[in-house]
């Protein structure tokens, strides 16, 4: 009776699919390859916007009375001789965001963070400053070498993991494919300028991890393919796979993208930049595991993946190694020039009996 509230009323992808996928697979390759090396590009020139955590320096949250009027806050700091790096809105029309160098001392922090102070006292009367980060150089530089470090140990761990459970291949292609991700998410951050800081570490790492999952997912439903259809070529064999497991990917990737997205729009400055960046790894990882991983995989294994994972699995016999006695070979049947004998022999036989005495 209510049979029906427990069958899914609604499916994004259709069952039975039959898309050909890998029709396409040079033109996802080329896209693919074009866009991370314009992400390289724009890595040397214009550059990541480097946050505090890798930068170094001092980092003022100041609230204003009213919306925040920049050029006089700029004047402001710039009248006592401070070398600012930026002076931007940080999440609402009320709320700047001050960055200035690195000092070399504790005192001269002490000594700058002070003189703003007092400069947006005069400038801006009612300012408040809500928070103040400062990180030295040598803490910076150590900060960047580990989360870069992190980064490098993520992607050996799981090249390890997928060529422990699977083949070669599958590892050399998903290993591939979440460089290609990692450029473009680089490139991403360089035309957003976003900071790229700890919390950016954290993403990239969590997209990382997201899109490992999703084609593995992909990835073992080939194996189970490959040992399901023996005879079938690799190239319809992929496409069946990525058919079969289609619904699954776009539902997932559609629920984690519509939990990102409220903290994208709404979850201010400290958080929003984490999440922009799961939005754009989650298109980004979902579209390359099927038009980027799986034709590498095509590629690599078209001739040595299906010669493996078809070829037979014979037992030992034992015994095996004494040489065989051939078996007897079947009586001849009778001919009409070779009469049959009958229970008293046949006529040649009952001349050949000796005669009883």
């Amino acid at each position: 009776m209510f049979s029906f509230l427990f069958r899914p009323h609604f499916r994004l992808v259709p069952d039975g699919t039959r898309f050909r996928f890998m029709r396409g697979r040079f033109l996802g390759l080329a896209v693919s390859a074009l866009l991370s090396t314009a992400s390289v590009v724009l890595f040397f020139h214009p550059g990541l916007r480097f946050g505090i955590d890798f930068s170094g320096g001092i980092v003022m949250q100041v609230k204003t009375p009213g919306p925040a009027d920049f050029a006089r806050i700029r004047a402001s700091l710039d009248a006592e001789h401070l070398p600012e790096q930026g002076v931007q809105r940080f999440g609402a029309a009320d709320q700047v965001l001050i960055r200035l160098g690195v000092q070399p001392t504790a005192q001269a922090t002490d000594a700058a963070v002070a003189r703003v102070r007092a400069a947006l006292a005069q400038a801006v009367p009612g300012a408040k400053v809500m928070r103040t980060d400062t990180i030295g150089s040598a803490v910076s530089a150590q900060l960047f070498r580990n989360g870069i470090l992190a980064l490098v140990i993520s992607l050996a761990m799981i090249m390890a993991y997928i060529w422990f459970r699977f083949e070669w291949q599958f590892a050399i292609g998903a290993v591939v494919t979440l460089v290609l991700d990692i450029t473009k998410t680089i490139g991403f951050l360089v035309l957003t300028k976003f900071d790229f800081d700890l919390v950016m570490v954290a993403a990239i790492l969590t997209v990382l991890g997201y899109s490992t999952n999703d084609k593995v997912v992909v990835y073992d439903r080939v194996r189970e393919n490959l040992r399901k259809y023996k005879t079938m070529p690799l190239r319809d064999l992929i496409d069946l796979s990525i058919n079969e497991t289609l619904n699954r990917t776009v539902s997932t990737s559609a629920t984690v993208f519509l939990a990102a997205l409220p903290l994208a729009l709404f979850g201010g400055a400290s958080i929003s930049g984490f999440a922009w960046v799961m939005l754009f790894g989650i298109v980004v990882g979902t579209s390359s595991s099927i038009y980027i991983a799986a034709p590498i995989l095509l590629f690599l294994g078209e001739h040595r993946l299906r010669r493996d994972m078809a070829a037979p699995v014979v037992a030992p016999v034992r015994g095996a190694d004494k040489p065989a006695v051939p078996p007897a070979p079947p009586p001849a049947a009778p001919t009409p020039e070779s009469p049959v004998a009958g229970p008293a022999g046949s006529r040649a036989q009952r001349r050949a009996k000796p005669a009883r005495r």
